[in-house]
């Protein structure tokens, strides 16, 4: 009987440790409301952190380009340090020192607007080239280890992450209960990367592997892949030999390969967020997997396309980005400008309402005052290859920049060269009227 009781004593006692182990296990807060942003000038005014703070998201994402920590020469084109022009003798950019790089990093974590944020989001992120250490570098520069180490501590990663023993700051993370989780997987597209122009590789093998198994590993609802480079957009491709834009449509190997591992992966609610460009936009590609990938860029913080020029101009970039041949741009009613890009200062947003039936999923990108100013919501069930709805009519976004009809892709460069043409015959028109009446003055003064 007391051997009864005993028995019956430590199995109610293991049953109530259970549960009150199993009570005190922590649960996951439902993540449903996240920004992200890029290209933060650690000495400009930075009052877009007011925004982004207002909207409270439980997690915010640098996407690169936190601060800018290279040094950029001015543009000239005589003397003894010309950085333009073909005739140019030095780079136009030049890498700092790792005291200076650490200087900028105190700047931009001490900012009381990021501060704010700091206090009540869970911050993480990858970096871009000017953070990296040099503009446009890849895996030729000499300094990334050291400022990695640098990015990492303005990151406040712990000593013992792996993110500190590994060649590159790639990583994921997974919020969020059981069934409703977000997983994030930050690239790295800098340490590894071959120059521009090779075709060669963006990540390298050990992220590529590494890649391979996040995207095959444990399931989750959603899966953010984030890219400091645009992924869908190729713009280059339309706006060459103008200008070119980094991006992974000038390396089209790597791009086809990463939508074939997203494919093959039978992963659904896969979407890109990026930055880099100076301007947001929403793009999406309907035929690299079962259903519509999407790429929100957020670009910058500070930095933006329309800051460098006066705002009696604003129009003339805004009438460029309509102008400029596109594929994959999402237009639609709920953007400011009629070109869907925004040139101003921006940040990302990701809102997902998980009580509605099917979950819905809102992409904005928002400005200096937190007003959205382009906006493209969808579902978790559009975002799965099995339960597709998308018909063959709705495949607008199936073909790429580079495959436009030449005159089509080129007509920037054409408009350019057209308006370069006339100016140079009006100054030589106005250049003969000139000299036809300096002569007929001269004359006039003989006669006299």
């Amino acid at each position: 009987m007391a051997m009864l009781l005993t028995s019956s004593s430590v199995v109610v006692l293991a049953i109530s440790i259970a549960f009150t182990f199993s009570a005190a296990a922590p649960q996951q807060p439902l993540i449903s409301r996240i920004a992200f942003g890029s290209c933060a000038n650690q000495t400009s005014p930075q009052p877009i952190w007011d925004a982004i703070v207002d909207f409270k998201p439980q997690v915010f994402i640098w996407l690169g380009d936190n601060i800018y920590g290279d040094i950029r020469r001015p543009f000239k084109l005589f003397g003894n340090e010309r950085t333009i022009g073909p005739w140019k003798n030095v780079p136009r950019f030049v890498s700092s020192s790792q005291d200076e790089m650490q200087s900028k990093y105190n700047i931009a974590k001490t900012n009381h607007g990021y501060s704010r944020l700091r206090k009540i989001s869970k911050v993480i992120g990858t970096w871009d080239d000017h953070d990296y250490g040099l503009n446009d570098a890849g895996k030729e520069f000499k300094e990334k280890d050291t400022n990695q180490r640098l990015m990492l501590d303005f990151l406040d990663e712990p000593h013992d992450s792996p993110r500190r023993k590994q060649a590159g700051v790639y990583a994921s993370y997974t919020f969020g209960p059981e069934g409703r989780q977000i997983k994030v997987i930050l690239l790295d597209t800098r340490y590894h990367r071959d120059p521009l122009r090779s075709d060669g590789t963006i990540l390298g093998t050990a992220q590529w592997t590494w890649l391979e198994k996040e995207l095959n590993g444990g399931p989750s609802a959603i899966t953010i892949i984030g890219s400091s480079i645009q992924v869908l957009s190729n713009l280059s491709a339309c706006t060459g030999p103008l200008f070119y834009m980094e991006s992974w449509g000038r390396f089209p190997s790597e791009r086809k390969r990463l939508f074939n591992l997203i494919s093959d992966s039978k992963r659904d609610g896969v979407f890109f967020i990026s930055g880099d460009v100076h301007f947001g936009e929403i793009t999406r590609f309907d035929c690299a997997t079962g259903y519509p990938l999407y790429d929100i860029t957020s670009s910058g913080l500070t930095q933006a396309v329309e800051k460098v020029i006066p705002s009696f101009l604003h129009f003339v970039l805004q009438f460029l980005a309509w102008l400029t041949p596109t594929t994959m741009r999402v237009m639609n009613k709920n953007c400011k400008h009629k070109s869907c890009t925004y040139g101003q200062p921006n940040f990302g947003v990701i809102e997902v309402n998980w009580d509605a039936n099917p979950v819905s999923l809102k992409f904005e990108v928002r400005g200096v005052s937190g007003e959205a100013v382009n906006s493209v919501t969808t579902s978790l069930s559009e975002l799965r290859a099995r339960n597709s709805h998308m018909k063959a009519g709705d495949r607008r976004h199936c073909s790429l920049e580079v495959d436009l009809p030449w005159l089509v892709r080129r007509r920037l460069a054409i408009l350019f060269s057209f308006v370069v043409a006339v100016v140079i015959v009006v100054q030589l028109g106005v250049l003969y009227v000139v000299i036809s009446l300096m002569v007929k003055c001269h004359r006039k003064c003989k006669r006299d």
